[in-house]
């Protein structure tokens, strides 16, 4: 798995859509080149944030080069209250529905954070919540696979 970061996007406008920036470029390389997407996302006022909502803006245009057609992904978040980023999951699919990215609707994987759940080095220190990662990830490996062996890479 590999990051894609997306913090030194610039809003996008169509006025870019003939010529990308270079941080665009790469970014939506990086997408292009990824076998599937699992989106990691807080939830801000019942909805994605406006950086990811930027993001994928940016990777799905110019109209007809949307890089997330056929891209299978995932959802997934984590947050305070105790239904962990639900209403913005659910506003990102209808995002990612719109751009033709296949989804893995089960399991679904809402996270209610608390302090110390995941340490510096990134380990989950609640045994139930680190066997439900590790399901969801099995379960979103089987998923990519299935999409993959269905709709190979153009």
């Amino acid at each position: 798995m590999t990051e894609i970061p997306f913090r030194d996007l610039p809003s996008y406008s169509p006025d870019y859509d003939a010529n990308y920036p270079e941080v665009a470029r790469e970014f939506k390389q990086a997408i292009a080149r990824s076998d599937a997407i699992l989106f990691i996302t807080p939830e801000y006022n019942r909805s994605i944030p406006g950086a990811l909502k930027n993001a994928i803006d940016w990777a799905s245009r110019p109209y007809g080069q949307n890089g997330f057609a056929r891209k299978p992904s995932g959802v997934i978040g984590a947050s305070p209250g105790a239904i962990g980023t639900a209403v913005a999951q659910q506003s990102l699919r209808a995002v990612l529905g719109f751009c033709n990215a296949p989804q893995m609707t089960s399991p679904e994987a809402y996270i209610q954070f608390a302090p110390g759940l995941v340490t510096e080095e990134g380990d989950v220190t609640v045994e139930s919540t680190r066997e439900f990662l590790r399901n969801y990830m099995s379960q979103f490996h089987d998923f990519v696979t299935r999409v993959r062996s269905a709709l190979p890479k153009d």
